[in-house]
């Protein structure tokens, strides 16, 4: 018989072995195996995390409370459970971790998502302008080539881009922008390459009017992200690829809050000899299925 918790007159206080035993064969029924194992895991972590640390009642409400408030926090503008990911290092972690061995043979280094990509990105044609014409800033040109880890070019892949403008906002956050400013989705020619003209963004410091921000201040931690400019990279028989490309001198280039900034990404914006920088890029895409993340906002 699974070991249960009821009642007995007899029966001593049940020990923390004894109360994990019970919630483990509790989850015994879920019905799906991956979940099964995942629930079991997370079963385990915690309960060894609450005897680790002898947390309190007053402590785990106030957790709960936090975890309250990040669903409360999240909206049409922001999604602070992504960003409670991201500035504990988890979506870097596991965004490194599932492209481990497409890194051991040579493919681009993910990173994360981040709260800010949108549905329905305005549809461009390769060379055209993301940046609306009262966008200020210094041009940024933008040449990229979608390869196979063989370096086969990838015809017909979807690539995706936004970014913040030279004032450090999305333009979901900054009522003085254009719908969709800095945004767009691109489709790779025969060869491979897609381009476009926008401006250099600026770094930015992630939202911290919400529960996330408390963390940071409780951390004593500072909120910012350097300048980069985020891609993802969708194209059938490929593992899609998120990623972003970093500004590499810009003062936190290597103090990223979310711990996102790494290794090849970290890119120096050369003149173009016209007056503007530019960025040359490639995107090496693991075999793999296909599967689209969920797009964090409208």
């Amino acid at each position: 018989m699974p070991p249960t918790l009821a009642a007995q007159p007899s029966s001593p206080t049940p020990d923390p072995h004894t109360l994990l035993a019970a919630v483990l064969s509790a989850n015994e029924g879920t019905r799906d195996p991956r979940s099964r194992e995942i629930l079991d895991s997370l079963i385990r972590h915690l309960h060894a995390f609450a005897l680790e640390v002898d947390l309190q009642p007053h402590e785990l409400d106030r957790g709960l409370d936090f975890l309250v408030r990040v669903g409360q926090a999240t909206g049409p503008k922001k999604h602070e459970g992504i960003l409670l990911a991201d500035v504990l290092g988890l979506s870097t972690l596991v965004a490194l971790r599932n492209a481990r061995h497409a890194l051991e043979a040579g493919g681009t280094e993910p990173a994360l998502i981040g709260p800010f990509w949108r549905a329905q990105q305005p549809l461009r044609k390769n060379g055209e302008r993301i940046a609306s014409s009262d966008t200020p800033g210094r041009r940024l040109s933008v040449s990229g080539r979608v390869l196979s880890l063989d370096g086969k070019p990838i015809a017909g892949a979807r690539v995706e881009t936004w970014q913040a403008s030279p004032k450090g906002l999305y333009e979901n956050q900054d009522t003085s922008q254009q719908d969709m400013n800095l945004r767009g989705r691109f489709e790779t020619d025969v060869e491979g390459r897609f381009s476009f003209v926008s401006v250099r963004p600026a770094g930015y410091l992630v939202p911290v009017d919400g529960p996330c921000g408390e963390l940071l201040a409780a951390q004593g931690r500072h909120s910012m992200r350097p300048a980069h400019l985020h891609f993802i990279v969708i194209a059938p028989g490929y593992k899609v690829l998120a990623t972003q490309f970093f500004d590499a001198d810009d003062p936190h280039a290597f103090d990223d809050v979310v711990f996102s900034a790494v290794g090849s990404l970290l890119r120096h914006f050369e003149p173009d000899g016209e007056g503007g920088d530019r960025l040359d890029i490639e995107l090496r895409l693991e075999p793999g299925e296909t599967r689209v993340p969920a797009c964090p906002l409208p």
